[in-house]
């Protein structure tokens, strides 16, 4: 559920932190703490997405689960967390457990990454006016419980930019080459506001500023699904300001099923000149594991094409010691290739088990101490999906319900 801005605010307590469970499965391991850094945003970002009836039960996010995952997440070196007012009540849940843990990780030990604009599924359910962005932001503070925001993002910019693409579903490779002008790329485009979607977008990054201006905001960006769009209004905000975006984060384009956030990376820096891309969802929002959601908007194609894939690699480890699940393969190569794209990377991670495996997977990788099979396993599940001609194929751009 999505609270819009005038809405009374569901109430998430907590109980005494003394009374939550701190045993041996809430410690990180000796050693093994995350300490690379990408810029300025750690390797590994907390999304807290995962804090929402969008990915778990209510009875899961209203209990003390959340807590343990962030103070784990906070122990093992993962300082940054990234969450929306789209998130239902990921905020509110998020910010009750970094109160509680206060003491033991002040807010000076981890940086807060929400958005804007973005409150539902409908037009009616997105205001990127300055009188929103501002109401959005003092909302996002007081359930963070902070007086600042290290990074603020206009949510899910695709729904509201004007539309620019000769095809809004496959691959948009060729949005870097054969076909520019046709997603608006062009160096002559380079200025262009299309229509009345791109000046509201333009609208709410100048809102941001101000409140960057302000000292409430540390850095402005943008969000979203499609790459070409992304890219498209980066550079447009060049260009009509003469300043460049702090920071964009676009989703699912940095996996084993689509991998075409390596190939428009560099693009953002040197056409827009931002100044760090970040991927999220390794999982591609629950896709790459056993059970996605059923709300998923993949396509049919992809989806069976990622039953089958799985399925088959369960067939080829069936009695391996150390091989790696499917879900661990997935976050691996993700893992891997944001290291390569020097990029950090936004996981959701729901219970401390999962925190555990994060760190496991990312020590691994950083340190080259795979299992010996695992290129093997990532080769085998790329090609199967090239057979099935899913590779690096976008589901349809999001559009309202």
């Amino acid at each position: 559920m999505v609270e819009r801005l005038d809405a009374p605010q569901p109430v998430y307590p907590l109980p005494p932190i003394e009374q939550i469970p701190d045993d041996e499965i809430d410690r990180a391991e000796a050693g093994k703490q995350i300490a690379t850094r990408i810029g300025e945003l750690p390797a590994v970002v907390l999304g807290a997405a995962s804090f929402s009836p969008l990915y778990n039960t209510d009875d899961h996010i209203s209990g003390t689960s959340p807590l343990r995952v962030t103070r784990l997440a906070l122990r093992y070196g993962i300082n940054a967390f990234d969450t929306s007012p789209y998130y239902g009540p990921s905020e509110i849940i998020l910010g009750n457990a970094l109160k509680a843990l206060e003491n033991e990780f002040p807010r000076s030990s981890y940086q807060l990454i929400t958005k804007c604009g973005r409150f539902g599924n409908t037009r009616a359910d997105f205001d990127f006016t300055r009188a929103g962005v501002r109401s959005s932001v003092a909302r996002s503070l007081s359930r963070l419980h902070t007086d600042y925001l290290d990074v603020v993002y206009v949510h899910d910019i695709e729904f509201i930019a004007d539309v620019r693409a000769p095809r809004t579903v496959g691959n948009h490779l060729p949005a870097l080459g054969s076909e520019k002008e046709a997603y608006g790329l062009e160096e002559y485009q380079a200025g262009q506001v299309l229509g009345e979607g791109d000046q509201e977008v333009l609208n709410a990054i100048e809102a941001l500023r101000e409140l960057q201006r302000e000292g409430i905001v540390k850095k402005v960006g943008i969000s979203g699904y499609p790459l070409p769009t992304l890219l498209r209004i980066a550079i447009l905000v060049l260009h009509t300001t003469g300043r460049p975006l702090d920071i964009v984060m676009s989703y699912s384009h940095l996996n084993l099923q689509n991998r075409t956030f390596e190939a428009f990376k560099p693009a953002f820096l040197e056409r827009a000149a931002v100044k760090q891309v970040v991927s999220a969802s390794p999982f591609s929002m629950g896709l790459l594991t056993p059970k996605p959601p059923v709300w998923h908007p993949a396509s049919d194609e992809i989806k069976v094409a990622v039953t089958k894939a799985i399925a088959m690699h369960n067939e080829r480890i069936s009695g391996g010691s150390r091989s790696p699940t499917f879900s661990e393969l997935a976050l691996g190569y993700a893992f891997g290739q944001a290291l390569k794209a020097h990029t950090p990377t936004v996981v959701g991670l729901s219970r401390i088990e999962d925190v555990h495996t994060c760190v496991r997977v990312w020590q691994q990788v950083e340190s080259g101490d795979l299992p010996t099979e695992w290129e093997t396993h990532v080769e085998a599940v790329i090609r199967f999906f090239e057979t099935e001609n899913v590779l690096d194929r976008s589901w349809e751009n999001p559009s309202f319900s």
